[in-house]
């Protein structure tokens, strides 16, 4: 896929040399076709690795797509510079009034707080009831995922006894749905989290559709309104090397952490992990793009409603 980034972005030269083609905006302009507009929420700390996990993934398709990154007023970054924000963000203010085919949120480190606690939530609602009439469908990631469903749908979430941290097994649950186009019975997905949504209250809401699940890790994708929402769970856009540096992180930190649950080979830290999740990744992402984002989206991106 062309992918439209906005210049000097640090994330460009990483994938240039993985040969993912990337082009500038004045390239972008004498193509004469309609890029897919996605915005991207990044609330993980790490923005820069973040930009560069989720880009690589939408790189797996034809489609030509234009990538703005938003941010929220109410929460200053402590581990990326500000110049970087400065240079690459645009509040969502700014943006609020401008339409999207497709829109990610990402995860947050703030899920072991009430909702209403977040200093951010009031604007994260505006954001989450902004996408319903701006955005033909939404993207949200672990925490960004229980948020939306229970700002939406009402859907809780409940504390776990121990992080869910590894590479879990997962089932299609609707082999039919387009979102699973290629997938095989059963796929893998990492997750690094400490709380959960519960298939019993995922059931009790009509709009949505459970769509896969894990014996282990429990609920990963839901979907609402028929695609123009999808609640993922788990963290499919993680490099290989995400979980070992969190693990490493907290073990230097004295943090209580166990070793990600079937990760490294043989269990042995020193042998590296076993990748076992990236071609599903690359797969629920152009799908995404595909049949509920570009074969959905109107051509003249203003008919959004």
């Amino acid at each position: 896929m062309p992918l439209n980034l906005p210049d000097q972005l640090p994330a460009i030269e990483l994938l240039k040399r993985e040969n993912i083609f990337v082009i500038d905006s004045l390239r972008a302009t004498q193509q004469d076709i309609r890029p897919l507009r996605i915005a991207i929420l990044n609330l993980m700390p790490l923005k820069i690795t973040t930009e560069t996990d989720l880009i690589r993934l939408l790189s797996n398709t034809p489609l030509q797509v234009e990538i703005s990154f938003m941010k929220i007023k109410s929460h200053t970054p402590k581990n990326t510079p500000v110049e970087h924000m400065q240079a690459f963000y645009t509040d969502f203010e700014e943006m609020k009034k401008e339409k999207f085919d497709g829109l990610i949120i990402t995860g947050a480190p703030v899920e072991q707080m009430d909702f209403e606690e977040v200093a951010y939530w009031e604007e994260m609602t505006e954001i989450f009831d902004w996408t319903r009439t701006h955005v033909t469908s939404t993207f949200y990631i672990c925490w960004a995922a229980q948020a939306g469903l229970y700002h939406h749908y009402g859907v809780p979430k409940y504390a776990l006894d121990k992080k869910m941290f590894g590479i879990f097994e997962h089932r299609v649950l609707n082999p039919l749905n387009p979102i699973f186009r290629g997938f095989d019975d059963v796929f893998y997905v990492p997750h690094s989290r400490h709380t959960e949504v519960r298939k019993e209250d995922i059931a009790q809401v009509p709009e949505l559709t459970l769509l896969s699940e894990s014996d282990d890790s429990g609920v990963y994708l839901v979907m609402g309104r028929n695609g123009r929402e999808f609640f993922v769970t788990g963290h499919s856009e993680y490099s290989p090397l995400t979980l070992d540096a969190e693990y490493r992180r907290d073990l230097d930190r004295g943090l209580p952490i166990e070793m990600p649950c079937h990760y490294y080979q043989n269990d042995d830290l020193e042998q590296g992990p076993m990748v076992r999740w990236r071609s599903h990744a690359n797969l629920l992402f152009s799908n995404w793009l595909n049949y509920f984002v570009y074969q959905e989206t109107p051509y003249n991106i203003e008919d959004i409603k």
